[in-house]
């Protein structure tokens, strides 16, 4: 009953947005006859056509209508590249990540563009299954994709102890995970001896964009530049040391890195991975995630250890206190904000395995896609499968108010960390609301964020090593609510007093990598 009545009230949202949409009579006619059975060409229908629909249905959160639209397309036109990025994209929100990974690599057949070969490499660290091998030889083939003839020479004065100009290079100067990361480290930076360039590749901005701007020496909107222009522009500006907080994630410029218009190129904060580039000199990470020697093999990049952790935190400042629980001494509310395209089937066995010996306990999972009726169905049947009964869980969507996003954790008492790849805003988030989080650590970085970060929190015992350890600590973990409690009324004053928050000292930390690696570039010519 209450799986229905769910579905009920999400296809009665999803009709009143697909009203408000406002679709024309035409795109409704296209719709209907693009995921017919009986699409062809002899429908009239271009390309064109059909993505404009399949566009509408999404923005209408019809989400399989949309990719029954997709695959119309590529029947019909089995050139049609947009249309197996479009389906892509929509199987990740539809939390097929299997499907979507084909998807866009069925595209980068058709069209070796660096975006679609970018959104190949990102969503296959999403994969339980994923080769470790297999993955860092597709980056290295990004790499020789993306390879250029050698770069010009940089007209800048080896000296080691001047000014440095640092150039940042993201589309995500906004409200955004890397933002919280970076901001604090704009701030602190030592005026008299660095100087500091934004790039900001997105069209958007907002209060935390007008922040970093007005912290930056120089700020520079290169979303609508092609990559020619911008390494001219960073050319004329002549940056010594260009760091990427992109990676492989949407709205990157490797493009521009793969021409090194800088002596000295770094990648850090955005992606877990390698670039591939052979034209980025250093990935900063910690020893932590990125443990010597085995971590070096599969970075093309050279790595730059930071003392305690590759990364610092800044809480917003509008936090909302952290609350004492209210419930029952027997009720226990597991929780995950993670992005559920992390949430693979094994992941949802080991928590549907924590549900089943904890009976009184419940798990809310909230993610953007499960904005999505169709993400709701599927995530409901996933659990189901797993013995896993709907009102045992809630499925909550975006929530755009950052402040009532952080006071939904104030209803949570455990935050169930996901594995392969592990939440790093998401960890630092719950933390800071009081509530502990069990982590799974691997062998490659994304693996390991979670243990990192614990570990600056002194909670080095939450960090499970197996599958079995996983579970049970996050059961010992739900039975100990003495300790659940202490948890709550003392891990913001823990963190504040943790280099997780050390936002000064990581930066200084980090500022003496940046002068060493520039050192290095001065003295030795194979740098030049």
């Amino acid at each position: 009953m209450l799986r229905k009545l769910i579905s009920d009230l999400l296809a009665a949202r999803r009709k009143a947005e697909h009203k408000a949409c406002g679709s024309s009579t035409r795109e409704h006619s296209i719709a209907d006859r693009a995921t017919s059975n009986h699409g062809d060409k002899a429908i009239g229908l271009s390309p064109a056509d059909f993505l404009r629909r399949a566009e509408t249905l999404v923005a209408a959160g019809r989400l399989a209508a949309a990719l029954e639209c997709y695959k119309a397309c590529v029947r019909t036109y089995r050139g049609a590249v947009d249309a197996y990025v479009g389906m892509g994209n929509v199987l990740v929100d539809l939390w097929s990540l299997e499907e979507a990974v084909a998807a866009y690599s069925k595209a980068l057949e058709l069209a070796q563009r660096s975006s679609i070969f970018s959104a190949v490499l990102f969503h296959s660290h999403y994969l339980s299954a994923a080769n470790r091998q297999a993955t860092f030889d597709r980056h290295r083939q990004f790499g020789s994709m993306m390879s250029m003839p050698s770069p010009r020479a940089f007209a800048l004065s080896p000296d080691p102890d001047r000014r440095i100009r640092i150039g940042y290079v993201s589309p995500n100067f906004t409200r955004h995970s890397v933002g919280y990361f970076v901001e604090p480290v704009l701030q602190h930076h030592d005026r008299e001896r660095y100087e500091v360039y934004c790039y900001h590749n997105h069209r958007m901005s907002d209060d935390t964009t007008a922040r970093i701007r007005g912290l930056s020496h120089a700020w520079r909107d290169i979303s609508h530049a092609n990559d020619d222009a911008v390494e001219e522009l960073i050319r004329n500006d002549a940056i010594d040391i260009l760091v990427d907080l992109a990676g492989h994630s949407k709205g990157n410029r490797l493009g521009v890195f793969a021409r090194k218009p800088a002596p000295l190129q770094m990648t850090w904060l955005g992606y877990p991975d390698t670039t591939g580039l052979r034209t980025v000199d250093f990935r900063i990470t910690d020893r932590i995630t990125d443990p010597r020697p085995d971590a070096e093999q599969w970075y093309t990049e050279r790595l730059l250890h930071i003392d305690n952790l590759f990364l610092c935190y800044q809480p917003p400042a509008d936090s909302p206190p952290v609350e004492r629980s209210r419930r029952r001494e027997s009720e226990v509310v597991f929780c995950s904000f993670n992005n559920i395209a992390k949430v693979n089937d094994d992941t949802v066995r080991l928590w549907s395995r924590i549900l089943a010996e904890v009976p009184t306990s419940r798990l809310v999972i909230k993610s953007a896609s499960l904005g999505f009726a169709d993400t709701v169905d599927r995530a409901l049947e996933c659990f189901e499968r797993n013995g896993v009964a709907a009102d045992r869980l809630e499925l909550r969507g975006w929530i755009n108010d950052r402040q009532n996003h952080l006071e939904l954790y104030n209803t949570a008492d455990i935050a169930l960390d996901t594995f392969p790849y592990n939440g790093t805003t998401t960890t630092c988030e719950a933390l800071w609301m009081g509530v502990p989080v069990v982590s799974r650590a691997g062998a490659a970085h994304m693996s390991r964020v979670g243990a990192a970060i614990l570990g600056c929190a002194g909670l080095h015992d939450l960090v499970a090593q197996t599958e079995a350890e996983y579970v049970d600590i996050a059961i010992g973990l739900a039975l100990d609510r003495a300790r659940r409690m202490s948890l709550r009324a003392g891990l913001r004053n823990t963190l504040l007093s943790s280099p997780l928050l050390d936002q000064a000292g990581f930066t200084r930390r980090l500022e003496r990598q940046f002068r060493t690696a520039w050192a290095s570039w001065c003295d030795l010519p194979r740098f030049n």
